[in-house]
């Protein structure tokens, strides 16, 4: 009974083996469950001020230019400067945007404009901060635990999403948006204090300053790996076409379950962790690429049927459901990322990724107020889910490599494993 146990539940060795995974672990679900609070809190409160998707949509458009302008630099610089520095200096800029939403919210007459602007630079240091963690993760543990590192990173991050959207939809509702960014702001206090606690990471002596050359050639890695362009390319066409959160709050208004907004949030968070919870298996899979297409197009036909339901409990097991879809092909993306590119670039490389992990769901947003606004709340969601799958599937015939790797056999895992070896 044990054994089957241990086969299922995930595998602690990255817990166990490296103290700074165990710091940042924390640290994690602090700051996790304090963001998730402002990001409900926020899109619904530009909904309260202006009555319209369009509005809330456009906050993807706002985040977009400093995501890619900083996600890019932010990976040179964790290629040529202190990780642990700066992981310590996004956080505390963090927290002081949340502390900018609290003295808004606290306005007798709360202004419109402010929102924008922290939502802009939150997406600048969360592009700045990233890759940072990203690389330091992929030096903190060992080549064989990525998977079980990964996972345990999402349940980490799962819990926060969890508890942060069902508490701010229970604070927004009952006490006003203002208690949410109070208590977002307590937490990336006590999440810059767990920063502060980490081994300091030097960068390698022999790595230039941040420099566009320098950022070039970490693009022309990436465009010479058709596995690392595969992951790139599923996880923005998942993204783009099949992330409707923005548009929640007028989902529930048409199921009459404001109730339920909360919930939605949650839901794909729910899905995620209970899979994250039943990981154990995903450490003996070599087929990394599967995981990934696979999941992509499970999220994409989740969301889909999300969208066609009309009972809010099937849309949200529906949500559920996509969730964990996600998260299997988000483990394999992490796998293959941190067993295949070599140290000297995986700043550069965590940029990159922090383009097509952020960028899709920014544009998404943009995707999914603008079609809501046009054909209606639901038809966005269904459409979208269903052009997810379509995409996913063209994406696996142009890139077989992707399908096809394995861990096992790949050259690159090979030699960056022989490396962490050193």
């Amino acid at each position: 009974m044990t054994s089957k146990l241990s086969a299922v539940l995930p595998d602690l060795s990255p817990w166990r083996s490296s103290r700074d995974f165990r710091v940042l672990w924390v640290q994690g679900l602090i700051t996790y469950f304090g963001s998730s609070l402002a990001m409900v809190a926020l899109p619904l409160q530009i909904k309260d001020l202006t009555g319209s998707p369009l509005a809330v949509g456009a906050m993807g458009a706002v985040e977009l230019v400093p995501l890619i302008v900083f996600g890019l630099y932010g990976g040179a610089l964790a290629d040529s400067a202190d990780r642990r520095k700066v992981i310590v200096g996004t956080e505390t800029g963090l927290g002081l945007l949340a502390a900018l939403l609290l003295v808004n919210a606290l306005l007798s007459e709360p202004l419109l404009w402010p929102l924008y602007v922290v939502a802009g630079g939150v997406s600048a240091l969360a592009g700045l901060q990233r890759p940072a963690l990203d690389a330091l993760l992929a030096k903190i543990v060992p080549h064989e635990q990525q998977t079980a590192a990964a996972a345990l990173n999402a349940v980490r991050w799962q819990m926060g999403m969890i508890a942060g959207p069902a508490v701010a939809g229970l604070l927004v509702a009952y006490a006003g948006h203002a208690p949410a960014y109070a208590v977002t702001v307590a937490f990336f206090v006590i999440s810059v204090l767990l920063c502060l606690r980490l081994t300091p990471a030097p960068p390698n002596l022999a790595t230039e300053r941040p420099s566009l050359r320098g950022i070039a050639e970490g693009a022309r890695y990436a465009w010479s790996r058709p596995v690392l362009l595969g992951t790139y390319a599923v996880d923005f066409a998942a993204m783009i076409f099949a992330f409707p959160n923005t548009i929640f709050p007028f989902l529930a208004d048409e199921l009459n379950a404001d109730w339920a907004l909360g919930l939605m949030y949650a839901a794909g968070s729910v899905g995620s962790l209970l899979l994250s919870l039943t990981s154990g298996w995903t450490s003996r899979i070599r087929r990394h690429g599967l995981l990934v297409v696979c999941g992509a197009a499970g999220w994409g036909a989740a969301v889909a049927a999300a969208g066609w339901f009309s009972n809010v409990w099937l849309v949200l097991l529906c949500l559920a459901l996509a969730g964990a879809g996600d998260m299997l092909s988000g483990l394999g993306r992490s796998t293959i990322w941190n067993q295949t590119i070599p140290d000297a670039l995986r700043g550069r490389l965590a940029g990159i990724e922090t383009l097509s992990y952020s960028t899709g769901p920014q544009l998404g947003q943009v995707r999914a107020g603008a079609m809501a606004g046009w054909t209606g709340t639901r038809p966005a969601v269904w459409g979208g889910g269903l052009v997810c799958v379509a995409s996913v599937a063209l994406l696996a015939a142009v890139l077989p490599k992707l399908v096809t790797y394995d861990a096992h056999t790949d050259e690159d895992a090979q030699r960056r494993k022989a490396a962490a070896a050193v």
